[in-house]
């Protein structure tokens, strides 16, 4: 069955939701690369929060995309890792990374751009 995205109503959103994530795909991008710790992946992602990094494991890891893995040591260790599922999102995601990264400066001159004829409007208002 194939869903409309456009329906308010419509499950897809709630998949769409997840690449509309920043910390979602950048944790997914991270895993693409291998397993990793929850502090390994709270020091690789700049900006996130302990709270929103485990809301958005949990999140990940109910979706499919991500396994959980209890290491029975003391204490015990967590590792996260890519599901073959999330492995598929990753690879489609990861292009837009690229597109960013490529684009960066002239989406930045872009905005430089529209503030200060935004700014040249007001003044002459």
């Amino acid at each position: 069955m194939k869903g409309n995205v456009y329906a308010a109503e419509c499950p897809t959103r709630v998949i769409l939701d997840r690449v509309g994530d920043k910390w979602a795909v950048l944790l997914l991008l991270l895993l693409m690369e291998g397993p990793r710790r929850f502090n390994e992946l709270r020091r690789a992602v700049g900006g996130i929060s302990q709270k929103m990094l485990s809301q958005t494991l949990k999140s990940l890891e109910r979706d499919g995309l991500v396994r959980r893995r209890a290491i029975a040591t003391v204490p015990v260790t967590v590792e996260y890792s890519i599901t073959p599922l999330g492995l598929t999102l990753a690879q489609a995601v990861d292009p837009l990374r690229q597109w960013a990264e490529n684009n960066l400066k002239d989406v930045q001159a872009a905005q430089r751009r529209y503030d200060s004829a935004s700014k040249e409007s007001v003044a002459a208002a």
